[in-house]
């Protein structure tokens, strides 16, 4: 029975002819998330500013969005933002954080309650304090910082120094990548937003620390290779195992997008963005970086010279 090819052995793709191209592309990404971060901000949920967010389902018909605006305004919690979701008798409810603590904000929560429990199912509640947004925002940036951190010290142990700041580029690339799908589509960036991030940046190491394997067997293999020849190599090596992996990643993940239900949606949308992501960040930008960082034919921080030695011998042995 034959195997099934998604790609061919033996491939040959110049990826170091395009990687001017890959690294403008990269820099436009920044300067678009800057801008916009700047600009626009990050539209964070609860989980970083406080308040409460209430999950209504009509009991008969569908859900009349002004109308419930309308009743809501007499809760007197500030202001009010109602969106449908997964149905036209499924609505969200947000509101700010309340003056008073915890208890200011339960006692605005069962105003709202009171108001729609005629009409409307209260499915899911979730209220979050300004103490806790505030810790959750400090502990959140301190595991990203941290689990960077941990990456790049083993990466140094385990290969040469410039695969680790390699590595570490590609990451921040990553990150700054899912920053701008949160900044262009506006979607919410709370507690679950982080457990992505943080799923895409193991998920875009794993796939550079195997090109960074081969590229590290193919130096020792072929030491007259030129850079750009051995990195070309190293990754056409690697693309089928890349390729299956972000396609059945992929899949998986579009499966839950489309029938895991809203809960989970806003993880999986972004989970979708970053495995593209990490996977085109492992192969145009973790690999060609090492270019920059010093590889040459014969290894980092080899001179010419050096790496024109082995030929020089075997033309006297020859001679």
């Amino acid at each position: 029975m034959r195997l099934l090819r998604i790609i061919p052995d033996n491939t040959k793709i110049d990826f170091m002819r395009l990687r001017p191209y890959a690294f403008m592309l990269s820099m436009a990404l920044q300067i678009v998330t800057l801008v916009g971060f700047l600009t626009f901000g990050l539209d964070v949920g609860i989980d970083f500013k406080g308040g409460t967010l209430v999950e209504l389902q009509t009991k008969e018909g569908t859900a009349n969005v002004g109308e419930l605006r309308t009743r809501l305004t007499r809760a007197s919690v500030g202001e009010v933002q109602l969106q449908e979701f997964g149905g036209p008798n499924l609505v969200l409810v947000r509101y700010g954080e309340q003056p008073g603590g915890e208890e200011g904000q339960q006692a605005a929560l069962r105003r709202v309650r009171a108001l729609v429990d005629a009409d409307y199912e209260v499915r899911r509640t979730e209220v979050v304090g300004p103490t806790v947004s505030s810790e959750l925002v400090q502990m959140s940036v301190v595991g990203v910082i941290l689990s960077i951190f941990a990456v790049l010290v083993y990466l140094w142990l385990r290969f040469e120094w410039q695969f680790a700041v390699g590595a570490m580029i590609a990451t921040l690339h990553d990150v700054t990548a899912m920053m701008t799908f949160y900044v262009v589509t506006r979607a919410d960036f709370d507690i679950s937003s982080i457990a992505a991030l943080l799923t895409v940046i193991g998920y875009s190491l794993n796939d550079t620390v195997v090109i960074y394997d081969r590229i590290r067997e193919m130096m020792r293999k072929h030491k007259r290779m030129e850079a750009t020849e051995l990195l070309n190599l190293a990754i056409n090596s690697t693309l089928a195992r890349t390729t299956i992996t972000a396609m059945t990643t992929f899949l998986a993940l579009l499966a839950l997008f489309f029938f895991g239900g809203e809960v989970i949606r806003g993880f999986t949308s972004s989970m979708l963005i970053g495995v593209i992501v990490g996977t085109y960040s492992s192969s145009f930008i973790a690999a060609p970086i090492l270019i920059y960082l010093g590889l040459k034919a014969g290894g980092f921080g080899a001179t010419s010279s050096e790496a024109t030695e082995p030929q020089a011998a075997e033309a006297k042995a020859k001679a």
